[in-house]
């Protein structure tokens, strides 16, 4: 009997067409899970008799208990080179080899920059109110040129956010706990002083930071409470990174001018939250890696990674 691979959280539908599974049709039989399963128990019975598993990013986390419950699992694919939602000791444990792709970082800072723009302009409110035969011109603008733009962490892809601002014309200014004068130099840009300063100063602080054990919760009550009340923040990384209750608050309290977030605690998001309709808030699905380009990036890798390890040599492995 044919191995048998499951590909998780194919919200799209597109997992099959993207890439070529021709390398693998004939020695695996690939079935595709379109809907999130949330529930354990539902996960394990549907992909419990699996040897393989394809999961994106991080969907559907793979902890040591889960791990536990999938004897028949012997190859997990993550998109991308690094997922927390994963258990690699308890993974390496069970004998299961987890492999990653590549990726790209534009599209997350190209949504970025859309959600940066949408709370400067309120496009999103006023396409709303054209769209209902609301007020023409209800809001009024906030200038990009000559606003200070903090970036928290500029690496690969705070960088690139950087490199708009200053297009834009704006003043830039980054910070992260290992950054040097040097390196902020080298990307045109200034060091804040401290994590302090950058929010106390910047009228959009954006965050592009990995998450870890040292940024889980770096930005919480305290930063935001020294945020410029016009200020706008924004987080394209990871949810954790901020403290969702602090930020609830200051949000309802108008501490801040508003947030745009596209990463949640947890994801999809609950019916109830309150980020679904506090006024002040911008919300998408996670949409930063959800691209055309990414995802025949991801599904071409993950074809790949099947492949090399059918045939005993498994690349890209993480752990």
């Amino acid at each position: 009997m044919r191995p048998r691979c499951a590909v998780l959280d194919d919200y799209q539908g597109v997992a099959l067409d993207v890439a070529d599974w021709t390398p693998v049709r004939d020695a695996v039989d690939v079935e595709v899970f379109r809907e999130h399963i949330a529930d354990p128990d539902a996960l394990v019975e549907a992909i419990g008799d699996h040897e393989i598993v394809v999961i994106m990013r991080e969907r559907t986390p793979f902890d040591a208990t889960l791990l536990a419950r999938l004897p028949q699992l012997r190859l997990l694919v993550t998109t991308g080179m690094r997922n927390a939602a994963i258990d690699l000791a308890a993974a390496a444990g069970h004998g299961v080899v987890v492999c990653g792709t590549q990726g790209r970082a534009q599209p997350t800072a190209e949504l970025t920059w859309g959600l940066i723009l949408d709370l400067a302009r309120s496009i999103t409110a006023e396409n709303t109110a054209l769209r209902a035969d609301g007020p023409w011109q209800s809001t009024l603008g906030t200038d990009l040129a000559g606003a200070r733009l903090g970036v928290l962490g500029l690496g690969r892809l705070g960088s690139q956010v950087a490199r708009v601002g200053l297009a834009f014309g704006m003043d830039v200014v980054a910070w992260s706990p290992h950054l040097t004068t040097e390196r902020a130099a080298a990307a045109g840009v200034g060091l804040a002083a401290s994590k302090a300063e950058l929010f106390a100063t910047s009228d959009v602080v954006t965050i592009h930071l990995v998450l870890g054990p040292g940024t889980r919760g770096l930005v919480g009550a305290g930063e935001l409470a020294v945020m410029r009340p016009g200020a706008y923040l924004v987080n394209t990384s990871r949810g954790p990174i901020v403290d969702e209750d602090a930020l609830i608050a200051a949000l309802r309290a108008g501490r801040i001018a508003g947030a745009a977030l596209d990463v949640f605690d947890v994801e999809p998001l609950p019916a109830d939250h309150p980020f679904r309709t506090l006024p002040n808030v911008l919300a998408t699905p996670h949409l930063g890696y959800v691209t055309h380009g990414t995802y025949e990036v991801f599904y071409r890798d993950a074809v790949e990674d099947i492949a090399a390890f059918l045939r005993g040599t498994p690349i890209r492995v993480l752990g």
